[in-house]
């Protein structure tokens, strides 16, 4: 960061806490010159206000509603210059110690000045070894996946995700509106998301809830013989059937129960 005024973008739920935070910043001005170049009620509209106010630092508050701000700073590695964060919160002794250990600042409310300053002063960037080891201490799975697009960041509710498919280096994301590239394992999605998606082959994910039934087939090789029967998933939405692997296959008794 420059010596020019730091960008600063607020980021809380609670308009007295972000008025308060605005009064501090106001009043350390002659100490460590600020540009307050924006607020937010929640991560979602943070992160949508990233292209246009471009921010060197977000005050981000943890507890909010639609998107919290851990899972925002998760986010924020999805771009390549990402701003610094640190997070205004009144989490307990046990989350403020973890964020502690892995040198993101935080400031525990009601926010001191001194205390602002010091950490403005040594804010630091998200590193994604920071950032695992708070989604651990979170304990608890992303609302969206971050697709990086020329500087920045679209955001997919995983609710409206139809399946995740790994080719090469990157995983489809397929919504019924769009597909999108995400650089990220297919193993660790599998891990987080659990409960919203089923295995079908090894190279995919289901949503659970877009599973309308299954339907066996004959499979063919490429010289357009029959290799004998297998199975796919019918997809709501979609007329695209999607593979079922044989050691998948358990999946279609446990769906049929």
């Amino acid at each position: 960061m420059s010596n020019a005024a730091l960008r600063i973008l607020i980021v809380d739920d609670e308009v007295p806490a972000r008025r308060r935070l605005r009064d501090v910043l106001d009043d350390m001005a002659a100490v460590l010159p600020v540009d307050i170049v924006g607020e937010a009620a929640n991560g979602k509209a943070a992160i949508e206000q990233l292209h246009a106010t471009r921010p060197d630092v977000l005050l981000l508050d943890i507890r909010m509603p639609v998107m919290d701000g851990i899972e925002t700073a998760e986010h924020l590695l999805a771009l390549e210059h990402a701003p610094a964060v640190i997070f205004t919160t009144a989490f307990d002794d046990y989350a403020i110690k973890a964020f502690e250990v892995n040198a993101i600042d935080y400031l525990l409310k009601p926010i001191r000045p001194e205390r602002l300053i010091a950490a403005l002063q040594k804010a630091k960037a998200i590193t994604a070894a920071r950032m695992e080891a708070l989604k651990s201490a979170a304990g608890r799975a992303r609302t969206h996946l971050a697709i990086g697009d020329r500087g920045r960041i679209v955001l997919v509710p995983i609710a409206d995700i139809i399946f995740l498919k790994a080719e090469l280096k990157y995983v489809t994301v397929r919504t019924l509106a769009k597909e999108y590239l995400l650089e990220e394992s297919l193993v660790k999605l599998e891990q987080e998301f659990a409960a919203q998606f089923v295995r079908i082959h090894r190279n995919c994910l289901l949503a659970r809830n877009c599973i309308e039934g299954f339907e066996r087939v004959e499979q063919t090789q490429e010289e357009g013989e029959s290799s004998g029967s297998g199975w796919v998933a019918r997809v709501r939405g979609m007329t695209e059937r999607l593979p079922i692997s044989r050691r998948q296959q358990h999946i279609i008794k446990e769906f049929k129960r």
